[in-house]
C-alpha cells in the first residue's frame, strides 16, 4: 500500500487522553509535531492540558526539536473530526476488544487509506480488532512503555491482515522521532516488555505472599541491583557479560543448572484481598505521604538524567 514517508508526517491525530494518550501527545509535541486530540470522557480536556503542563520540564530536558510547542494541539468533540486531516493516527482507547473495535471501524471509516492506524494496546491484539475494516493492512499494535513521553520502547506487532511494509513503516517512523522499536515477529498478548514485568512482579508478590521480604525490601532489591542493569543491557547480554570472558556460553554449562533450580521453585501468587492489601500497604509506606504526582515528577526528572547518561556514554545512540 501507498504511504507518505515517515518523514513527512506533520499532524498526527491521538485517540483517547488517558494516561497513555497524554504521554503520547506529550512526545509529539515534543518532537514539534501537530496533535489533534479526541477523548470522550468529561474533563478530559483539562486533565490532558495538566499533564502535559506537568510533563514539560521533563521532556524539555531531554532536548525538544526546533519547533516544538506545548500549545499545538486541538482538542476536538469526536473522534471523525480529529482524524480529519491527520497523517498518522495513535489509538488510546480502553483495553477493551469491544471498544477498540468500534473505535478502529470509526477511524477506519474516514481516514483515507494511506493513513497507518496504530493502538497502544497493552494486552489485546490486532487481528481480531482489524478484522471487518475495510483497510485492515494498515493496522497495527504501536504499544508503548509508561509513561510514554519519557521512556523510549515501542512494541510494534501487526495481525494476521497486516501488511509487513507497514510494519517496516512503523518502525521507521517512531525511531525517526526518538523512539526505539521493538517488532516482535508475530503478536502475543502483553507483547514484549509486559510478559518480562508480569513475570518480575510475579516474582516480586511471591516473595512478598511467602513472608520471605516485604514489598520495600523486595523493591530495594530491584531498584538498587538488576534495575540499574536493566536500564543498559537486556536479560541476554546481561548473563553474557555476566558470564566472564567466555561469556554467556561460560555462564551456561556452569551456573545453567542453578538458573533451572530457581525457576523451579518459583510459584504464581494468588491475588487474595489478604495479599492486594499488603502489596498496598507496602506502596503506601513507600511513598511516605507523597502523592502520585510528586512520584512522578521524580521518576521523569531521573529518567531523564539516566537517558542523557546513556547518550553521552555512547555518543547518542
Amino acid at each position: 500500500m501507498s504511504m507518505p514517508s515517515p518523514t513527512d508526517i506533520r499532524r498526527i491525530a491521538v485517540i483517547g487522553a488517558g494516561v497513555i494518550g497524554s504521554g503520547w501527545v506529550t512526545h509529539f509535541l515534543a518532537r514539534g509535531f501537530e496533535v489533534t486530540v479526541a477523548d470522550p470522557v468529561p474533563g478530559a480536556k483539562d486533565r490532558l492540558a495538566a499533564f502535559i503542563g506537568q510533563a514539560w520540564p521533563a521532556v524539555r530536558e531531554l532536548g525538544l526539536a526546533p519547533n516544538a510547542d506545548p500549545d499545538a494541539w486541538t482538542f476536538l468533540p469526536d473522534t471523525e473530526q480529529a482524524i480529519e486531516g491527520a497523517e498518522f493516527v495513535q489509538e488510546n482507547g480502553p483495553d477493551n476488544e469491544d471498544v477498540k473495535r468500534e473505535i478502529y471501524a470509526q477511524i477506519d471509516a474516514v481516514a483515507p487509506p494511506d493513513v497507518a492506524i496504530a493502538s497502544s494496546s497493552s494486552a489485546l491484539l490486532m487481528t481480531p480488532i482489524q478484522k471487518g475494516l475495510r483497510h485492515p493492512k494498515r493496522c497495527f499494535l504501536g504499544h508503548p512503555f509508561n509513561p510514554p513521553h519519557m521512556i523510549p520502547l515501542v512494541e510494534v506487532s501487526g495481525g494476521e491482515e497486516t501488511d509487513p511494509a507497514v510494519l517496516d513503516w512503523a518502525v521507521n517512523f517512531y525511531d525517526a522521532i526518538g523512539k526505539k522499536s521493538a517488532r516482535l515477529n508475530r503478536e502475543i498478548s502483553g507483547h514484549i516488555a509486559g510478559r518480562l514485568g508480569a513475570a518480575v512482579w510475579r516474582e516480586a508478590v511471591s516473595l512478598v505472599d511467602q513472608g520471605i521480604a516485604d514489598a520495600a525490601a523486595v523493591d530495594a532489591a530491584m531498584s538498587h541491583g538488576p534495575g540499574l542493569r536493566y536500564a543498559l543491557a537486556g536479560p541476554t547480554m546481561i548473563f553474557h557479560m555476566g558470564g566472564g570472558p567466555e561469556g554467556l556460553r561460560h555462564y551456561l554449562e556452569h551456573l545453567g543448572a542453578s538458573q533451572e533450580r530457581r525457576w523451579a521453585s518459583m510459584v504464581v501468587p494468588k491475588l487474595t484481598p489478604e495479599l492486594c492489601e499488603k502489596l498496598v500497604a507496602g506502596a503506601e509506606a513507600q511513598a511516605a505521604g507523597r502523592s502520585v504526582a510528586e512520584l512522578e515528577n521524580e521518576r521523569d526528572a531521573c529518567l531523564a538524567a539516566v537517558l542523557k547518561a546513556i547518550a553521552l556514554v555512547r555518543g547518542g545512540a
